[in-house]
């Protein structure tokens, strides 16, 4: 009886440390970009052409793509993403510390293109993409690719591993120029889906009047007790870990000035590039046309001087 007591004891502790994992693991992935995209949005990109990344991370940062100019059917090409920024800047992380930047980023291409599938990667490029982990958006937008967050190194160029489509095989897909966007951030968001804060921004007064009180939270962050002089209304300010105050006590503030300083030292950026899915048919055709241009040319040279030296017998007879 004891024994099976026991079992039971083991088997229940057993079951609670996997909830109390799953449920730290997961808190942790629902703040991590892309995962807020892929649960809130369809399709990343909206009919403004706006992504929707933007809308967490309203700090502009450039980000570049490089594709080449044409690529041929089913063949694996590459994608580079640029992302600039100093690997040595520290952004706020939740609990308020510091540490390395983190980097995301979305990749939409045209239908039919998608990831290239691992057994068709060169060795070459294989070695360029590391460790990295690409995924689909969804798993009916496959010709959306999405990554991050990364941090720790140096990622200011990701390299996507991309399948070109095979419009024998892919009715759907046409000899024609496509276009490709791209977007890229650096750093955590500054507002969640839901409209709140992160600690990650700035914290700004609710009313104007002045502050009474600045209490340090036991968990770190701050209440600031502002009292509007007018009416002796008061309001309670909570400031989370992280961003670090810049007013103090007995300092008159007005509605929406800033009580904190900006902590945020990433951003968001978007971009676009074209490329050609082209007809081997064609490349063929071309090569063929200038070869007979060539030729033409070598054949018209030796005629003009068998014609030469023809007139030159003539003259000499």
């Amino acid at each position: 009886m004891q024994n099976r007591n026991f079992n039971n004891l083991i088997i229940t502790c057993a079951i609670s440390i996997m909830i109390l994992l799953n449920t730290i693991i997961w808190s942790y992935a629902s703040e991590a970009f892309p995962i807020y995209a892929q649960q809130g949005y369809e399709n990343p990109r909206e009919a403004t052409g706006r992504i929707v990344c933007a809308n967490c991370h309203p700090a502009k940062r450039p980000v570049d793509i490089e594709v080449p100019q044409s690529v041929f059917p089913n063949t694996v090409f590459e994608a580079v993403v640029k992302i600039p920024y100093d690997i040595q800047i520290k952004q706020v992380l939740a609990n308020g510390k510091k540490g390395s930047l983190n980097v995301g980023a979305v990749l939409i291409l045209p239908e039919g293109f998608e990831l290239a599938p691992s057994d068709r990667i060169p060795p070459g490029l294989r070695k360029k993409i590391g460790n990295l982990f690409f995924q689909p958006y969804s798993n009916d937008k496959k010709n959306i690719l999405v990554i991050g967050p990364v941090s720790g190194q140096n990622y200011n160029e990701i390299i996507f591993p991309i399948l070109s489509p095979d419009p024998a095989v892919d009715k759907e897909a046409y000899y024609l120029k496509y276009p490709i966007y791209v977007g890229g951030n650096r750093g955590r968001g500054q507002i969640y889906p839901d409209g709140s804060k992160s600690n990650n921004t700035v914290y700004n007064a609710s009313i104007s009047g002045k502050i009474s009180r600045i209490l340090r939270r036991e968990k770190g962050g701050y209440e600031i007790t502002i009292e509007n002089i007018s009416d002796g209304r008061k309001v309670v300010d909570i400031v989370p870990r992280g961003p670090e105050l810049i007013v103090s006590e007995g300092e008159a503030v007005k509605v929406d000035q800033p009580l904190t300083n900006n902590p945020n030292v990433g951003g968001f950026g978007q971009g676009d590039a074209e490329v050609v899915l082209q007809d081997p048919v064609r490349i063929q055709g071309l090569l063929l046309f200038f070869g007979s241009v060539i030729l033409a040319q070598i054949f018209l040279v030796l005629k003009k001087k068998q014609f030469e030296k023809v007139q030159l017998a003539e003259m000499n007879f």
